[in-house]
């Protein structure tokens, strides 16, 4: 097992030179935050983590970490001033540290399976002090990276950016004529969607596909995207006020362009209130396509332009920029498996397990044997890489093909003109900004830069480029 992913012909990550970073706790760490799924890391308010899970069956909420896991690697912050922030509490299989440099460490991981007459029922590990722990390390943070793959796949990209935005598609060509404005603003990046939603419904999320065959959760990969739609919430979905405060430039051109485009046709409350046709568009997406959740007090109200602007720019961020940040890196990350790997096949042995005398006479091949198999490697990477293939014909954010057809008026136009400027723009700072060596987590020996939400891209597997629908 230990030669197939050592023959196999894929970098571990993109065009990095280093063949041993997926080996290494920083790049571990960030990949946390600039890797495929940068989008479930939170910051920890409240140490230790309570588990929200039921403990009758998942045992006690509380964290089996301990401050003497943590206090040696905290750069000489205490417990105590961690517990003084304000805040929620919250569970995490990882814990990071980030550094005076801006980079992140991780400093401990705990695993919770189900307990069981065999297994216990929390177990805390940290950053290795001789050769065992440093290959119980490296197990503990497969499992993370196995857990992490499956929120990935099933909820950040399959719920969040494929199914909950088809409603939307739906409703827009019943209820809006093609003639109409917003049906126009839309239409671009409405492309493909459903129909690669319904090959994904066939292939890859169906009963015993590549899904349930590859992933941890198996045949209950659909229930975790069935949990995590009872808590999606639109409003939520754009970005945070936060990170909009920072100015997250595709955000900002995206909302400057919807903006240009709903004050021409929408001067007033009067014009939306009064426009049937969108009106029953959102509507429909709201009481037809998210009928479980249609009275949910979240949902924003459709009133005003201002209203209009925040839905669309939503949706429009959603089907382009959200969606290749967490679709075009798959395969450069995860198509060399043991860095990212879909699934784990064997625990992390202690002591008292039969396993750990096979543990200890070899742990590079108990490490390579818990990766999933020849067949289950092989068929994960054919999907990744299929699924982070750019196509020939792919029509990237700030482009728009034939534009004379879907609009003869100049000022939209020029305002589209605008965002296009405004998008090559963003991409020439995006190219800066990887070569700043004050930017540690893009820049520096080995690092790969950031160019998962670089606007544009040649066909094929880039790691890069920012298409204007949920296209493949």
């Amino acid at each position: 097992m230990s030669e197939l992913y050592q023959n196999v012909d894929v970098q571990c990550t993109c065009d990095t030179e280093d063949k041993f970073a997926w080996l290494r706790d920083d790049e571990f760490a960030r990949q946390a935050i600039a890797g495929v799924n940068p989008v479930n890391i939170e910051r920890l308010q409240v140490y230790p983590p309570v588990s929200k899970l039921d403990p009758e069956i998942y045992g006690p909420q509380e964290s089996a970490l301990k401050e003497e896991h943590i206090s040696g690697q905290l750069n000489g912050m205490t417990v105590q001033q961690m517990n003084a922030l304000d805040g929620r509490k919250s569970y995490a299989t990882r814990i990071f540290f980030l550094t005076d440099s801006g980079t992140l460490k991780p400093i401990a991981i705990e695993l919770s399976p189900r307990p069981s007459p065999n297994t216990r029922s929390k177990r805390v590990l940290t950053p290795p002090v001789d050769a065992t722990t440093y290959w119980m390390w490296q197990l503990a943070k497969a499992h993370v990276c196995s857990n992490d793959a499956g929120v990935h796949q099933l909820v950040n990209h399959w719920l969040r950016t494929h199914a909950t935005m088809e409603p939307f598609i739906l409703a827009a060509h019943r209820q809006m004529s093609a003639m109409h404005p917003i049906f126009k603003l839309l239409d671009p990046h409405m492309r493909y969607t459903l129909e690669i939603n319904a090959l994904a419904r066939q292939s890859l999320i169906s009963v015993d596909g590549v899904i349930e065959s590859c992933f941890t959760p198996g045949r209950y990969c659909m229930e975790i995207s069935a949990a995590a739609y009872k808590s999606w919430r639109f409003d939520q979905e754009g970005l945070p006020a936060d990170l909009i405060r920072r100015w997250l430039m595709i955000w900002g051109a995206i909302e400057n362009w919807v903006r240009n485009y709903v004050n021409h046709y929408y001067p007033d409350s009067t014009h939306v209130c009064n426009d049937k046709e969108l009106q029953a568009w959102y509507a429909e997406s709201i009481n037809v396509g998210h009928a479980d959740v249609r009275h949910a007090e979240w949902w924003p109200t459709l009133a005003t332009p201002e209203d209009l602007i925040s839905i669309l720019t939503t949706i429009i961020w959603l089907a382009s920029a959200q969606h290749a940040a967490l679709n075009f890196g798959q395969y450069p990350y995860g198509g060399y498996v043991p860095n990212r790997p879909p699934l784990m096949r064997r625990l992390i042995p202690d002591e008292n397990d039969p396993e750990y005398a096979v543990f200890l006479s070899d742990p590079q091949k108990y490490f390579f044997c818990a990766l999933p198999s020849l067949l289950q490697a092989t068929k994960f990477m054919a999907v990744v890489d299929t699924l982070s293939t750019h196509s020939p014909d792919e029509e990237y954010l700030g482009e728009r093909h034939h534009q004379s057809i879907w609009s003869g008026d100049a000022e939209v136009i020029e305002a589209f003109y605008e965002f296009s400027a405004e998008i090559r723009q963003i991409e020439k700072e995006i190219e800066k900004r990887n070569t700043n060596p004050n930017l540690k987590n893009r820049c520096g020996a080995g690092v790969l830069p950031y160019e998962l939400l670089a606007p544009s891209s040649e066909p094929g597997v880039t790691c890069r480029g920012v298409p204007n629908s949920v296209s493949i």
